[in-house]
């Protein structure tokens, strides 16, 4: 119970934040030049002054700065998050369309990556200075340090171009018109490229922290007390040191729930998958302000959400953070 009221204190002091990055974006979107009526015009063809006007009054763009920014906060309390013009259609529609693809993306991204980086971090710290732990803190480091869309059109161009084994993009064939395992079976090839790409970035984080925190817990007291009473050194890894190297991984993992949703637009735009990175995208190109505050309000609801749930594993491997007064 006390680590869903600190999980719950800590949800609701998010809200001021969310707050703040509305209505700053909002603003910031004000200084930059053109609206939406301008974008949907050269979609069009273009039009006369007047038509912009009336197009204007009828989006609501002909208000003053702060009234408008009023009328949203207010919609946003009902939770409207007002009308596409570029898509015609109410921006959750939009979004919800989209949202899937995301979501399925960042799950198995963060997953691959923490799993892999846990994983190849424990191997690291157990052969610590070895050939091994030099082969790994190397490749991690090459992983980090190259751009999501080189790793993503790399590789297209050798497993879909040259060996010819993945699709090169999109999120399933939609002339085959698959259903049921053949239509998961596609998907998960579509998939597999921009997942791992996206997760070898964020492993490479994940495997120096782990090594770094189990080669830190392993000199502590009671790890060398566990040594004097005799336990195999695989015991008290799984028991004493395992438990402990985690937590950073878990504080690291809710900190990069933001980053993977921002590394989506990248690749989802290398890989054409139709979620709300690309759409992001296609926003700031075609000026849809509402539909770019949309995906602002859901991605950071997303965070906050991850962030809770990051607390309450946190709070369940380190009893002592429930001794705070809540």
């Amino acid at each position: 119970m006390l680590i869903l009221q600190l999980a719950v204190k800590r949800l609701m002091s998010s809200i001021p934040t969310l707050l703040i990055l509305l209505v700053g974006l909002f603003l910031l979107l004000q200084l930059a030049p053109g609206d939406t009526v301008d974008a949907l015009i050269a979609q069009l063809g273009g039009g006369s002054a007047e038509t912009a006007e009336e197009l204007r009054r009828y989006y609501g763009l002909d208000g003053s700065t702060m009234a408008r920014l009023l009328d949203y906060l207010w919609r946003l309390v009902r939770l409207d998050l007002g009308f596409s013009a570029i898509y015609d259609k109410p921006v959750a529609t939009v979004i919800f369309e989209r949202l899937p693809v995301t979501l399925l993306l960042m799950v198995l991204s963060l997953s691959f990556a923490f799993i892999m980086g846990m994983l190849l971090g424990i191997i690291s710290a157990r052969k610590v200075n070895g050939w091994l732990d030099t082969i790994l803190s190397l490749l991690g480091m090459v992983f980090y340090a190259t751009p999501a869309f080189w790793l993503g059109l790399m590789s297209i161009v050798i497993f879909s171009i040259r060996l010819g084994w993945l699709p090169p993009g999109g999120y399933y064939d939609i002339l085959a018109g698959n259903t049921g395992l053949a239509h998961v079976w596609d998907v998960t090839r579509h998939m597999l490229q921009p997942t791992v790409t996206l997760a070898l970035i964020y492993m490479a984080i994940y495997l120096r922290i782990m090594r770094a925190s189990m080669l830190e817990v392993s000199t502590l007291d009671f790890v060398r007390t566990a040594r004097a009473k005799g336990l195999s050194r695989n015991q008290i890894i799984r028991h004493h040191i395992l438990r402990n190297a985690l937590l950073p991984m878990i504080t690291i993992m809710g900190l990069q729930a933001g980053a993977i949703l921002g590394g989506s637009v990248v690749i989802e735009s290398v890989f054409s998958l139709p979620g709300i990175g690309k759409l992001a995208y296609e926003s700031v190109i075609q000026r849809d302000l509402n539909m770019l505050l949309g995906i602002v309000f859901v991605s950071a609801l997303m965070v906050i959400v991850v962030n809770f749930v990051v607390d309450l594993i946190y709070a369940y491997l380190d009893p002592r953070i429930t001794s705070e007064k809540v």
